[in-house]
């Protein structure tokens, strides 16, 4: 299997070779997939959403590939954009059950809790739980800084937030987890 080289592959994309293009934006899909997967997972919850969200972001990729200058990594492009449709897909979803934020903890904990792809233990339910009373955006920082391991200044050119923003959002985010787990 041939290693992924971000650096030859944008210059195949930009290449103009139609053929070349789609072999090598299938190299992006195939190697950019698991992660994008799991990122999007961690934000809705449910399989099949996440794998709706995954299909979504990679044809959003591939529709606007002309468009991307390279000023930020492949990958980081690619988080940005399945950030923006698992945050819309969370406020579409809201809306569409009439779920008013007081309420929303619920509903993805009941959600959670009936995936039959869900195949966590109970503490990891109960974080998964925790996770879910963070603000969306709030709970996007966590699920890359936490899960992803991403670093504040990546995070920063994805979200254009600050890094000094982004780690007293990551802070927050921890603080009430921390307080959510001990509240039994």
């Amino acid at each position: 299997m041939k290693l992924y080289n971000e650096k030859e592959i944008l210059k195949n994309l930009r290449s103009g070779d139609a053929s070349v293009q789609r072999k090598v934006f299938e190299q992006i899909v195939n190697y950019y997939s698991e992660k994008l997967y799991w990122y999007i997972r961690k934000m809705v919850l449910s399989h099949d959403d996440a794998n709706d969200l995954l299909q979504n972001t990679f044809i959003k990729a591939w529709m606007s590939i002309d468009l991307f200058r390279g000023d930020a990594k492949l990958s980081t492009w690619l988080y940005k954009i399945a950030i923006n449709e698992s945050i819309s897909f969370l406020s579409k979803q809201r809306a569409h059950n009439h779920i008013s934020m007081d309420v929303k903890d619920v509903y993805w904990a009941e959600k959670l809790e009936t995936d039959a792809y869900f195949d966590g233990d109970v503490a990891e339910l109960k974080l998964q739980k925790a996770i879910l009373t963070l603000p969306d955006k709030q709970r996007a920082v966590f699920n890359l800084r936490y899960f992803d391991e991403m670093p504040y200044e990546e995070m920063a050119e994805l979200t254009g937030t600050s890094v000094g923003a982004l780690k007293a959002s990551y802070h927050h985010a921890t603080k009430k987890i921390e307080d959510f787990l001990n509240s039994d």
